[in-house]
């Protein structure tokens, strides 16, 4: 007996519960596959790519140097020579940091993936001009998750261990920083800015959905540009420099929200004024 499809008005809550599951089971199968890729290449993941910021020969530390200067601030990042060394005092330490690194290089390798199941799901509870209008979705949002992630890891995570690493209270206070620290502060520069890029994604469903419009977007610009400095100076350390070097891409993706935002509103009027052509 062949099985009967139902379509997404037809199924029950249950049933969208279990549709879900299994994306969530596929998403995390993906995530822990690619971990397990990362996780056998030891040497790179963490020589290579997480202990990278705090060589002095990083690729952006030069930028960095002549940014300040430009600007006629210290020469700070100018001496980019670790003043700290990392340590690991448990047992488990380095096994878990391991196995932790490599599910979240995991995750964000596998973005792209996540998103397709997600996107998936969302989908077929959508009108097919819904569909054909988000058509390049899992592309733009993913683009903008990698970039960044880049912009983290190139930009902030050098900031904040340039300068967390090298804070002191006294000469008495020895640097000996413990493994998870820093791993920690490293992942979260690429996390906090792989997702604060996705905000034109956001901007984009609010409004379809009625929340937000290009006005109320231009109202809050001052707001916006009060809390953009202040998640500036949460996640770099707090000097003027390196605010202006975060604050700056986000403003940029706040003005490009703008824009899409009106893009949105003008596509919905040209739909609604079609259909009361054809009504008429």
């Amino acid at each position: 007996m062949a099985k009967t499809i139902k379509t997404p008005n037809e199924m029950s809550f249950l049933d969208h519960l279990e549709e879900l599951r299994w994306h969530l089971i596929r998403s995390t199968l993906a995530v822990v596959i690619i971990g397990g890729v990362a996780f056998l290449m030891k040497g790179f993941i963490f020589d290579t790519v997480i202990f990278g910021p705090m060589m002095p020969d990083f690729p952006t530390y030069g930028v960095f140097c002549d940014f300040s200067k430009l600007l006629g601030f210290s020469e700070a990042f100018c001496n980019t020579e670790p003043e700290f060394t990392v340590q690991s005092r448990q047992m488990s330490e380095q096994f878990s940091a391991h196995i932790w690194t490599s599910i979240w290089a995991g995750f964000i390798i596998g973005f792209p993936y996540v998103l397709y199941e997600m996107w998936k799901f969302i989908a077929p509870g959508l009108y097919d001009n819904e569909r054909q209008n988000a058509r390049g979705f899992i592309f733009i949002a993913s683009s903008l998750f990698f970039m960044g992630v880049l912009f983290g890891y190139y930009v902030v995570a050098p900031l904040s261990i340039n300068f967390l690493g090298g804070y002191s209270i006294s000469d008495s206070v020895v640097r000996e920083i413990d493994l998870i620290s820093y791993i920690s502060t490293v992942r979260a520069a690429v996390i906090a800015c792989g997702l604060i890029f996705e905000l034109p994604i956001i901007i984009y469903f609010l409004t379809k959905i009625g929340l937000v419009t290009p006005e109320i977007l231009r109202k809050y610009r001052k707001i916006a540009l009060v809390v953009v400095l202040i998640i500036s100076a949460v996640i770099t350390p707090p000097d003027v420099a390196s605010q202006i070097i975060v604050a700056v891409p986000i403003l940029i993706l706040y003005q490009i929200s703008i824009y899409i935002s009106k893009v949105v509103l003008k596509r919905e009027a040209k739909k609604n004024q079609k259909k009361n052509v054809k009504s008429s």
